[in-house]
C-alpha cells in the first residue's frame, strides 16, 4: 500500500467513527468518580468492621450487682495500657504481665480471658499457677474458667504477642486488647500497642 493510498483511507473515515475529545473526558470523568466511590466503600467496610478499641479503658470495674454497695468487689489493674515498643518480627514474641487485683471486700470471679486478634494469647497467673493460654474468639475455643479472686487478692493477665503471626503484613504500628470477663460487672479491658519490625 502507498503512502498516498493510506493517507486517502485516513482522510476518508468517517467524523462518527473517530472519538471526540468531550466524550473521552465523560468517560475518564465517570471511571475516576466510579473508582473513587468503590475505594470510599471499601474504605468506609474496612473502617466498620474493624474491632472497636476503647480511648480509655476503663481501670477499675465495680459490681452490677443490685443493692451492690462501696463493700462490693471490684477488678483493677495497676495499668491497663502498655507499649512495646519497636519490636522485630525476628526476635520472635514478646511478654509482657498486668497486674490485676480485687480491690474491694467482696470475693469475684474470672470468667473469661480472650484476645482482640489471633497473634495474641492469654494467660491468668495466680499463686504462682499458669492457666491455659487463650486467645480471640472465633479463632480458638474460650472456655469458662471461673477463677475466684478474694477480697484483696492479686494476680496477672499474661499476654504474649507473636510479631510474626501475620507475616509481612504485620509490620507497623499495631494495637490489641485483652478482655477480662468478671462477676464485678463490666470486663476489664488491658491494651497493648507496639511498632513491628521485619
Amino acid at each position: 500500500m502507498s503512502k498516498s493510498s493510506t493517507m486517502k483511507s485516513g482522510a476518508s473515515m468517517p467524523q462518527a467513527a473517530k472519538p471526540s475529545a468531550r466524550s473521552r473526558s465523560a468517560r475518564k470523568t465517570r471511571w475516576i468518580v466510579g473508582s473513587g466511590a468503590v475505594i470510599l466503600a471499601i474504605g468506609g467496610l474496612i473502617v466498620f468492621a474493624r474491632p472497636q478499641t476503647a480511648v480509655e479503658a476503663p481501670a477499675t470495674v465495680a459490681s452490677a450487682q443490685p443493692g451492690a454497695t462501696s463493700s462490693a468487689g471490684q477488678l483493677t489493674a495497676f495499668r491497663t495500657k502498655f507499649n512495646f515498643g519497636s519490636i522485630s518480627m525476628g526476635s520472635g514474641k514478646v511478654t509482657h504481665r498486668y497486674a490485676i487485683s480485687n480491690a474491694g471486700a467482696a470475693p469475684i470471679s474470672i470468667h473469661k480471658i480472650y484476645t482482640s486478634c489471633m497473634c495474641t494469647t492469654a494467660a491468668l497467673v495466680k499463686n504462682g499457677k499458669v492457666s491455659d493460654a487463650y486467645g480471640m474468639p472465633g479463632h480458638t475455643p474460650i472456655p469458662s474458667i471461673d477463677v475466684p479472686l478474694e477480697a484483696k487478692d492479686q494476680a496477672f493477665i499474661e499476654v504474649v504477642f507473636d510479631p510474626a503471626a501475620h507475616g509481612p503484613a504485620g509490620v507497623g504500628p499495631i494495637e490489641r486488647v485483652v478482655t477480662v470477663e468478671n462477676s464485678a460487672g463490666q470486663p476489664l479491658e488491658l491494651e497493648f500497642a507496639a511498632l513491628v519490625t521485619p
